[in-house]
């Protein structure tokens, strides 16, 4: 979680957003920008599940648990 995940391949799992893959864009406080089929699609984190494709296999993640602008989400989850 304290990764940068701008750049991050990514997979929405939960309804009304799952399926949606690509790669994260931007990300805000309260939201993904990701970058699928040749459009970005914003996706909010709160009730959603994430799987991050990082170096060493997937990483699912807890919107609800990354509700942090990404500069802050850094500093505070240790």
């Amino acid at each position: 979680m304290r990764n940068e995940l701008i750049g991050l391949d990514v997979e929405v799992l939960s309804a009304p957003y799952s399926g949606i893959t690509g790669k994260v864009v931007d990300e805000t406080k309260n939201t993904f920008t990701i970058e699928s089929a040749g459009t970005e699609k914003m996706v909010p984190k709160p009730g959603n599940v994430f799987r991050f494709g990082v170096s060493g296999g997937n990483v699912d993640l807890e919107g609800s648990d990354i509700l942090f602008r990404p500069e802050d989400r850094i500093k505070k989850i240790r």
